[in-house]
């Protein structure tokens, strides 16, 4: 899938692009079926919510899930980053989110590129965010939000916040977002399981607690140049990926057809992606 010359043009303006039922019925349900079997295991991976059972995210499930592990490698998703950035990509982090109903907490204001730079050391915002929805996203269920034009701003003020939600995020104050949100207003795109957007890894994002009785499920997939990849290794692997090998597409059809795939951590995670390592 290739970006059009109006899809480039607003992605530059806005930081983002909406693609509403991008992915089939047929597909979504190949990746929505094998969910409650990530979230089932008690795995690392799976970071539950402060006070809850409820999973909040799942890491690294294309490296030990099938049906994910083919999602990684599709092309409807790599193509377009590969097409803006003018090089090949490799997989820096892979979550499957679980706003799950009732329980779903915020995520706070932040730029994924904030925590990108200050925890992993990533040089420049060559990364961007993919997040395919997994279920309908509406007004109710926690939508992500966007400040449109915030990614122009570069890397903003954040602090570390570790004790809000059970997963450190690099925050944004309220005043900046209220100056933020003056300038450019706040956008939140709403649609069918199979939607996906693209957005700037500068981009300054959000989403409200679920207090609806539905889920909202997305895949959040991070590509980053692969000579841009991370210089420093504090986070676990399973977070931050140390393998920049550049992805290799499967076909179009990928979700739908079984196509062979490595799944290096399917038995267990290494003892060594749990753990920091020093930087190359």
């Amino acid at each position: 899938m290739k970006l059009d010359q109006e899809q480039l043009d607003r992605f530059d303006r806005e930081g983002y692009l909406f693609f509403p039922a991008l992915f089939s019925p047929e597909e979504v349900k190949v990746l929505l079926d094998e969910v409650p079997v990530l979230y089932a295991q008690r795995r690392p991976e799976n970071v539950r919510e402060k006070g809850s059972d409820a999973v909040r995210t799942n890491f690294a499930a294309h490296l030990y899930s099938a049906p994910f592990a083919r999602l990684a490698r599709h092309p409807r998703m790599v193509d377009p980053i590969a097409q803006l950035f003018g090089e090949a990509v490799y997989m820096h982090q892979f979550k499957i989110n679980g706003k799950m109903a009732f329980d779903g907490d915020v995520w706070q204001w932040h730029q994924d590129y904030g925590t990108w730079l200050n925890d992993d050391q990533m040089p420049t915002p060559r990364a961007m965010n993919v997040a395919i929805f997994l279920g309908e996203v509406n007004e109710f269920n926690g939508p992500l939000m966007f400040i449109p034009g915030s990614h122009k701003l570069g890397v903003v003020d954040a602090q570390h916040d570790t004790s809000t939600t059970s997963y450190p995020l690099w925050t944004i104050n309220h005043d900046t977002i209220r100056r933020l949100v003056d300038s450019g207003g706040i956008v939140a795109p709403k649609g069918p399981a199979g939607s996906m957007i693209l957005f700037h890894s500068c981009l300054v994002h959000a989403s409200s607690s679920n207090l609806s009785p539905w889920d909202r499920i997305n895949v959040y997939l991070s590509l980053c140049a692969v000579s841009n990849h991370i210089r420093r290794f504090k986070r676990p692997e399973y977070i931050a990926h140390r393998d920049f090998t550049p992805i290799e597409c499967l076909p179009d059809d990928c979700l739908l057809k079984a196509y062979d795939v490595a799944l290096p951590w399917k038995d267990g995670t290494p003892e060594a992606a749990l753990k920091s390592a020093i930087a190359a």
